[in-house]
């Protein structure tokens, strides 16, 4: 597998768009008080929202939502899950192919 980092940044809510495979994608990270969560759509398609973020848990898991690969948060100083102030450096976003 091939892993690519997601530049995000230490905000609270951010949009990200990015080409992933040929997709056209969008993805949206924001904060809530229960946690990290990422949306993502494919060509303005809602594919998969609402998705807690957890450190080393893929989070679109099946080929069925028509996505090429998949997206985990990996905290590079421990086993956390992700908040918004380590975005930039600690907590980062990566898509394997």
């Amino acid at each position: 597998m091939t892993a690519l980092r997601i530049p995000l940044a230490a905000l609270p809510a951010q949009t990200v768009n990015i080409r992933l495979a040929q997709q056209s994608c969008r993805l949206s990270v924001y904060q809530k008080r229960t946690g990290l969560y990422l949306d993502l759509w494919i060509n303005d398609a809602l594919v998969a929202a609402g998705m807690l973020a957890r450190d080393r848990v893929w989070l679109i898991r099946s080929p069925a939502a028509g996505f090429v690969g998949d997206l985990a948060f990996i905290d590079t100083q421990g086993k956390d899950d992700p908040e918004y102030t380590g975005l930039a450096d600690r907590f980062q976003l990566v898509w394997e192919f």
